[in-house]
């Protein structure tokens, strides 16, 4: 007799987990106060396909960024009877494919969108806590309109955000703000820039110097210790802006201001894409050591007609989930897990049918109800209701079916007494089961 091998089980790819239950309730709470708020502001979801041409990403977010040098995940896809093959990637950000779609389908041709979106995206980097290789972003695009009103709107929707996720401004996050200007005045500001680094290029590092000429604006961002003060002296954007631009962003600023939000002017912040102009912003913390950022964005005016659309103004952020829900956790703020109403205790198999029309019924009236699995002792039973974190046991005995009742027996207050209510009138008794505040 052939001996069987053993099949070894398989394991998710590394920085690519698993969400389970109790913790996958988290992500639904988050994702419901997201949708929320962002319906509150008018934003409509849209939904885009994880795999895009590599050619979106080279040409939207930067050939020159980290995200495409390092840690985009490309590939060439399987050839078709004509011998061509597709370049495509996974999506490591998603306003690129949001605009892509918006000149896909004309859904800019009428009038201006405001867009939200979740889902997956890929990065191929060493995975550690707060930043792994597939990642969950929630991310809003305001696509069609100009002038400053837009960005801080879009600025006060995420600060509402997270002051309803029960984050305070200041103790737990902080936001910064920073203007790129136009392409002239960072041009401008670019080749002061180069002449900076020029003169300090003994001091760089191997990255700043590989992007010194290729994206000089990058090296500022740079978390390096040992370039810290070379950085804090080199030429500020904001002294190469000119009247537009500083309209603009005092403009911005001026709204802020009249809704009493707190921010920080931080001339070095330029986010990691290139497709930004103008208003640039970040939320950042200092609970999650290295992995500060927690939301941020800007005005990327270009970026629809780089990608092949008519020229047109955009605003937008992106919040990481992963990192959302670490800051959550640190800071002590974490929903309740969700529980039943009630857990349904049937001691005889023979009662089955009446016991499940009867569960359906509840269910029909807006009532959680958990049937235990099987048959086995009361004993087992009641401890399994009691571990439910359910309000309720309902007691299907056979007494009790044969009275056409069930017994409703509290689990949670011990001063409340057990009552029967009957089953042909389940609609009527129903929300007797429901939290009071529901």
């Amino acid at each position: 007799m052939t001996e069987q091998k053993k099949v070894q089980p398989l394991q998710a790819v590394k920085g690519m987990n698993d969400i389970l239950p109790p913790d996958s309730a988290r992500w639904e709470w988050l994702e419901g106060k997201m949708r929320s708020v962002l319906q509150r502001y008018g934003y409509q979801n849209v939904r885009t396909p994880i795999v895009e041409p590599t050619a979106l990403f080279v040409r939207g977010i930067g050939e020159v960024t980290d995200i495409v040098e390092k840690e985009m995940y490309a590939f060439e896809d399987r050839a078709d009877k004509h011998g061509q093959a597709e370049h495509l990637a996974l999506r490591p950000e998603m306003t690129a494919g949001v605009v892509r779609a918006m000149i896909e389908h004309s859904f800019l041709r009428d009038s201006g969108r405001r867009l939200y979106y979740f889902g997956p995206m890929f990065r191929r980097e060493k995975p550690q806590k707060g930043r792994y290789r597939q990642f969950h972003q929630m991310g809003v695009e305001a696509l069609g309109f100009n002038g400053p009103d837009v960005d801080a709107e879009v600025i006060l929707l995420g600060s509402r955000l997270l002051r309803e996720l029960g984050l305070k401004d200041g103790e737990h996050v902080r936001l910064e703000l920073n203007c790129l200007g136009a392409p002239e005045e960072r041009r401008a500001h670019r080749e002061a820039l180069i002449a900076h680094l020029e003169a300090h290029k003994d001091l760089l590092d191997e990255d700043s110097q590989r992007r010194m000429y290729s994206n000089p604006l990058r090296v500022l961002d740079t978390k390096n210790p040992a370039l810290q003060d070379m950085a804090n002296a080199a030429p500020k954007l904001l002294d190469f802006l000119g009247e537009a631009s500083l309209a603009h962003f005092n403009g911005v600023r001026a709204i802020l201001d009249a809704a009493g939000i707190a921010y920080t002017i931080n001339p070095r912040l330029v986010r990691g894409l290139d497709y930004y102009n103008l208003t640039v912003f970040e939320w950042v913390t200092d609970k999650l050591g290295s992995q500060g950022t927690v939301c941020g964005g800007g005005r990327y005016d270009g970026l629809i007609e780089q990608l092949g659309g008519k020229p047109t103004p955009a605003v937008g952020f992106g919040m990481g989930m992963e990192r959302m829900l670490l800051l959550l956790e640190e800071v002590g703020v974490a929903p309740a897990a969700p529980v039943p109403d009630a857990y349904a205790v049937v001691p005889s198999a023979q009662g089955l049918p009446q016991v499940m029309v009867a569960l359906e019924a509840l269910r029909a009236a807006g009532v959680s109800v958990v049937l235990h699995p099987g048959q086995s002792s009361m004993k087992s039973q009641f401890k399994k209701a009691d571990a439910s974190g359910a309000a309720y046991a309902l007691v299907f005995g056979e007494d009790e079916l044969a009275r056409g009742e069930v017994a409703i027996k509290p689990l949670r207050d011990a001063s409340a007494s057990q009552i029967s209510r009957s089953l042909a009138l389940v609609s009527e008794w129903a929300a007797e089961l429901l939290p009071r505040n529901a």
